[in-house]
């Protein structure tokens, strides 16, 4: 008993570590930098989002999700979600940083009118 232990131990530390196919890591991949993103022009990062929402048929507040395995085991567990799923969790990412870098610059609100005056004077 004790052996068969240590031999389905070793082999999940393997199954787990071999050229980066758990599911901790692969799930961490989908989670992207907003700042990318910040060089393209409002509209078009929009557009951008709405179309990338509408292909995979996500909302376009979506949000890249995380299994929750066993305690301890996630660095060790394979990716065991289908193609289409690693795929609709990896547009989600997108998504998602796609609307931190349009909340961050407020793309798509009315622009507020800039007025120059004196401090502590009242705009007219």
């Amino acid at each position: 008993m004790r052996w068969t232990m240590v031999a389905l131990a070793s082999c999940l530390t393997v199954a787990g570590c071999v050229g980066g196919t758990s599911m901790a890591e692969r799930q961490d991949e989908d989670v992207q930098s907003s700042l990318q993103y910040d060089d393209v022009p409002c509209d078009q990062l929009l557009a951008q989002r709405n179309q990338l929402a509408r292909q995979n048929n996500l909302p376009v507040t979506a949000k890249p999700g995380f299994s929750n395995p066993a305690m301890g085991f996630a660095p060790f567990m394979p990716d065991m979600r289908s193609k289409a799923q690693r795929a609709s969790n990896k547009a989600s990412g997108e998504i998602d940083a796609m609307n931190r870098s349009i909340e961050r610059r407020d793309c798509g609100k009315p622009k507020k009118k800039e007025t120059l005056g004196l401090p502590g004077s009242k705009p007219s």
